[in-house]
């Protein structure tokens, strides 16, 4: 392959939960910037039409669809759905998730002030939604014997991390090995499943607490790099694993962390 065809992704149809705003927003414009057809779901309408409008007037191939992936009967049909639109069905980014807060150092997030309702609803979100979306979307990539998924995990599910709380830590940790379960079904069918696992990002998730400059400082403290990352700055292994340079990679779990998982 020369330089182009490995990130080229002309005529391939895309699927994104998740897609407002941030990690979600960056994967889904780097996507279309590629070429490919990206339908782009998300709970928060407002947002998802902004963004949908906005990558748009960039002349970019994009559609939005409102989704609360705890919905799982409406998600699997909307991913369906997707796939028999475009006859196909090539790159699933299942990035769609919830923060549970405090981290089990904070007044507020140790273990007995988790809220077991809050905990039921990260499994439903974070976990749940994510093995419909892996299921769903494989289901047409083994028939068609190709395809590309792409999970957001974080490295609080690769190691303890004081900023997170309990249910974020356990969830991400289950998604990550979930990744590595499926790949061993999958591979056979050509068929790639890896997780993008960010760090510390300048998002809204956790009701924008980043934008906090103690909490921001909180998190900084544990990057070597001494900063946030920015959402663009997810757009180059988000291209690397939904196209063709990433052929041989599967079954992994990549921090993009600052550095925050060597130290």
């Amino acid at each position: 392959m020369d330089r182009h065809s490995m990130f080229n992704l002309d005529g391939q149809v895309a699927f994104v939960t998740g897609a407002a705003k941030g990690l979600g927003l960056a994967m889904a414009e780097i996507t279309a910037q590629s070429g490919a057809h990206v339908v782009m779901t998300d709970i928060n309408s407002e947002a998802l039409d902004v963004s949908v409008k906005r990558l748009r007037a960039q002349g970019l191939d994009v559609h939005g669809e409102v989704v609360d992936v705890a919905d799982i009967e409406l998600l699997a049909r909307t991913i369906d759905d997707a796939a028999a639109r475009f006859g196909r069905l090539d790159i699933v980014f299942a990035n769609a998730g919830l923060s549970a807060g405090s981290g089990p150092l904070a007044e507020n997030g140790g273990m007995a002030q988790v809220d077991l309702d809050r905990w039921n609803r990260l499994l439903q979100i974070n976990l749940t939604s994510v093995f419909v979306t892996i299921r769903t979307a494989a289901a047409h990539m083994m028939k068609q014997r190709s395809g590309r998924l792409i999970v957001t995990a974080s490295v609080a599910g690769v190691r303890g991390e004081r900023m997170c709380g309990y249910a974020y830590a356990a969830t991400k940790a289950a998604i990550s090995n979930l990744v590595r379960q499926s790949s061993i079904e999958l591979s056979p069918h050509n068929v790639t499943i890896n997780a993008i696992a960010p760090g510390p990002f300048l998002t809204d998730i956790g009701q924008g607490r980043l934008h906090d400059a103690n909490v921001a400082a909180g998190f900084i403290a544990d990057v070597p790099m001494g900063r946030l990352g920015q959402p663009d700055e997810i757009k180059g292994l988000a291209l690397l694993l939904a196209s063709p340079a990433s052929s041989y990679i599967t079954g992994t779990v990549i921090p993009i962390d600052g550095g925050a998982t060597a130290s």
